[in-house]
């Protein structure tokens, strides 16, 4: 997840399911088949929409085995509440108003009798700050998540619970919903000092609505209460469901575990010295060892997180699915929006040894101090870590930068085998992507992360981007990356985006769709990859297009190309807006004049403001012959005028800030709601200014620079649109320009060879409303007549969920191979060819 992290990323959680927009507008072809045409083979001579031209003779760039993977971070409640395997919420009083502000010890717990939460020398450790106090013929009971603790009838459940008494308490342990027992109750008998206390409670009814009830006799310290089902992923704690849809993925390696857990809050420790700090950096340190002695956190995403899945878990995961382990470490700069450089030479060094100790937790031997750590928690030997990532989405590139060299050159003194990865920031492009990848190319760095979370259209547009990148320059891991959206649409762009990936695997050799997980009840980011609440999960679309690329990667690309669709794109077109975000500002001198100087639209707000309609949030109102939108919390308030058909015009705007985090959102090209440009100055907390494009609500980056706005000051807009070519300028001077004219190209392919079994794997992606019959020349390969299709193919609207599986994949057999074959692609989908050699 996922999902940039940047206000950008904000504003894609609050936007709704998008549109694939632009390739459905692009009329089909000429020839296109009608809508119930089959995937049967035709004779050569017939008329076709597309061909594609493979050639087997020529050599095309080598897949590695670890192209596709997974991105695991803590959000959505991925990992309590998720694929950690607790069942209790809140099991040790750990929560705080540091994590959320309506957040205290007790909750997801209600109490009976006489009972409280208590921080003093009465503790479990220093490390479990908190504990409850509970009186005599008292109890606590604990709702879990989601609608309650799911139980299974036949089930096994441990319970455990850390106690303190003075003499000895009779504990009570039930497990009921609202109809009643849902296992027979246990009793414990605690005696004296701190001590873990276990029992086996087997689910008698099934329910998703279940309560634990600890009811004590005498009165009694409890700490760390527990239920977890005994059948968990490979014995190792894991939610079996959530972990077996992520294994069917067959991900070369899972990088984790985060983020924006990685680079936001205090770099200092858990302990005396940092105040028991509880806004701190993920440091891996805090999450192994027994669970009862782990650290508590605030987590980024606004609740709190546990650390029972931790560092030791990630690796025995990646272990048990066969893919290789991707940490990520602080660099000592912040991002995510606080965007702050840690100078702290001290602490910086300390997080430098805290991340060779890492590798030697991994990969070092029994004998060694961290190897002996690893070996004790039960697993002897090493996990075999190759490559390690040094920060995460970081905003200020030189600062980051001067910190990754050192982290880089004291892994490369001692463990010269790991491949060290750096980033690019939280964009696909601007000034902070350039700055960072002149750094990472004059550096020779191995690898550079990039992210990006973009609309379904900049997916199409973009399959070649990195056709032009530097073939002799450092790789790409593309690390995060999604379209906005869990609809099929949105699925089907991605999947030709990745046929681009695909062909360029000499440069983009590791990638990893993001988020992986979300909890229904609990979402702050939106697309993921797997959904569920605490008794089901469901893949989405986009996880069924990432199962079918992963699992026939293949390990060579054939050369192959492919025709094109026609399309026609006339002028930019649409009315002109107004919004804020975050911030108040009002507005003044609005005039739109057409290129011949006909005036379209004048409006000096000496009057009223019926010319214009408010879609968004926000409070606007004419004050002192300004518009002004004055609610300084609101997001996206846009107010728009004028004609959807405008084209060619000039706009000029007079706007002034008046307090909050941003600047200004001029908006042109306004169809409606979800389709528009605007110029958003001094946005991502009024640190740079861009152009961005929403397309059926889903917004890409069209151009971008650094740059505030300041408070009380009058600035000149300027946008000038002349067909698809767009001018802006401030206070007079050019900023800068662009041309909106990339096809959203709508069908997509690449062609790889499966070196073990000698199949060719043709795939191909036809994202619009008609079937594609295709043309397939092989030229000399020797092929078999039958093939094996599988094909994702639904409506573009389509959405799984827990009770409808809409897409889902086909397989059958095509008998109608040969060197020269038509295939017919249907409207919509995403098919795979499994071509035997012959």
């Amino acid at each position: 997840m996922s999902h940039a992290r940047t206000r950008t990323r904000w504003r894609l959680a609050l936007t709704a399911t998008t549109l694939l927009a632009a390739s459905f507008l692009v009329p089909p072809p000429v020839n296109a088949a009608p809508a119930n045409a089959t995937s049967v083979g035709t004779a050569a001579g017939d008329v076709t929409d597309y061909a594609i031209t493979v050639d087997p003779t020529s050599t095309g760039a080598t897949i590695d085995d670890t192209m596709y993977g997974v991105f695991f971070e803590d959000i959505n409640r991925a990992a309590d509440g998720g694929l950690y395997a607790e069942l209790v919420q809140n099991r040790s009083f750990e929560y705080s108003t540091a994590d959320n502000g309506s957040y205290t010890p007790l909750t997801s717990w209600a109490t009976t009798g006489t009972a409280a939460t208590a921080d003093d020398d009465g503790r479990l450790n220093a490390r479990n700050r908190t504990y409850l106090a509970l009186g005599a013929d008292s109890s606590v009971t604990n709702s879990g998540y989601n609608s309650g603790i799911s139980v299974e009838e036949g089930k096994t459940y441990d319970f455990s619970v850390w106690a303190r008494t003075d003499g000895s308490s009779a504990l009570t342990v039930t497990l009921q919903d609202a109809d009643g027992e849902l296992a027979q109750a246990r009793r414990i008998t605690a005696r004296g000092g701190w001590a873990k206390y276990t029992a086996r409670l087997t689910g008698t009814r099934t329910s998703a609505a279940g309560r634990l009830t600890v009811a004590s006799g005498s009165p009694a310290a409890l700490d760390m209460i527990s239920l977890v089902p005994r059948d968990t992923y490979k014995g190792h704690g894991l939610r079996e469901d959530l972990a077996r849809k992520i294994a069917a993925l067959d991900p070369a390696f899972v990088r984790f575990p985060g983020g924006c857990l990685v680079n936001t809050g205090s770099m200092k420790g858990y302990d005396e010295e940092s105040g028991w700090e509880r806004r701190r950096a993920y440091q891996w340190k805090d999450t192994i060892g027994p669970v009862e002695q782990r650290a508590t956190n605030a987590n980024f995403w606004g609740y709190n997180q546990s650390y029972g899945l931790g560092y030791y878990e990630y690796f025995q995961f990646s272990e048990d699915i066969g893919a290789m382990p991707l940490p990520v470490v602080p660099a000592l700069v912040t991002g995510c929006g606080q965007n702050q450089a840690v100078d702290d030479d001290a602490l910086l060094k300390r997080h430098i040894q805290d991340t060779l100790d890492l590798i030697e937790f991994a990969n070092g031997p029994v004998t060694s101090e961290w190897g002996k750590k690893r070996a004790r928690m039960g697993h002897p030997k090493p996990f075999r870590l190759t490559h390690l990532a040094v920060g995460n989405e970081e905003n200020l590139p030189n600062e980051y930068f001067e910190r990754f060299k050192q982290f880089r050159a004291a892994i490369d003194e001692k463990y010269p085998d790991i491949t060290v990865v750096s980033n690019s920031g939280p964009d696909d492009s601007g000034s902070t992507f350039d700055t960072a990848w002149k750094l990472n190319r004059e550096a020779n760095v191995d690898m550079v992360d990039e992210h990006y979370y973009n609309s379904p259209q900049w997916f199409l547009q973009n399959n070649d981007r990195y056709d032009s990148y530097d073939r002799n320059g450092p790789k790409v891991f593309l690390g995060e990356y999604a379209s906005q959206g869990n609809a099929f649409k949105n699925a089907l762009s991605e999947a030709a985006f990745m046929t681009g990936l695909e062909r360029n695997a000499d440069v983009v050799k590791l990638a990893s769709y993001a988020p992986l997980l979300a909890n229904e009840d609990y979402v702050q980011w939106r697309p993921d990859l797997i959904w569920f609440n605490n008794h089901a999960s469901w893949n989405s679309a986009n996880y069924e297009v990432q199962k079918l690329f992963m699992r026939n990667v293949g390990d060579r690309v054939v050369p192959s190309r492919a025709t094109g669709t026609p399309s026609v794109s006339g002028p930019i077109t649409g009315a002109v807006g107004l919004s804020t975000w975050a911030t108040s500002a009002a507005y003044d001198e609005v005039r739109v004049t057409g290129a011949d100087g006909r005036e379209l639209l004048a409006d000096d707000f000496s009057g009223d403001a019926s010319q214009w309609t408010h879609t968004g949030g926000g409070s606007w109102s004419v004050q002192d012959g300004q518009y002004v939108q004055s609610d300084e919390a609101a997001e996206n308030t846009m107010v728009s005028a004028g004609d959807p058909a405008w084209h060619d015009y000039d706009v000029h705007v007079k706007a002034t800030k008046k307090a909050g985090k941003e600047g200004f959102l001029v908006a042109f090209g306004v169809k409606d709601t979800g389709n528009y440009y605007w110029w958003n100055l001094g946005g991502w907390n009024n640190t740079q200014s861009a152009v961005e494009q929403a397309v059926d609500g889903g917004k890409s980056t069209l151009i971008s620079k650094a740059g505030s706005i300041g408070t009380g000051r009058a600035y000149d807009i300027d946008i000038k649109v002349r067909g698809r070519q767009v001018t802006l300028l401030l206070d007079g001077q050019e900023w800068g320009s662009f041309t909106d004219d990339k096809p959203a190209e709508p069908f997509r392919q690449v062609v790889t060879k499966d070196q073990k079994t000698g199949d060719l794997i043709v795939k191909v992606v036809n994202a619009q409303a008609a079937d594609a019959r295709t043309a397939v020349d092989l030229g000399s390969a020797k092929v078999r007549a039958r093939a094996s299709a599988t094909t994702l193919a639904a409506a573009p609207d389509a959405v799984n969920t827990e009770t409808d599986t809409a897409v889902a994949p086909v397989t059958s057999t095509f008998s109608g191979v040969a060197r020269k074959f038509t295939y017919t692609f249907p409207a919509n989908s995403v098919t795979f060819l499994r071509i035997k050699k012959g």
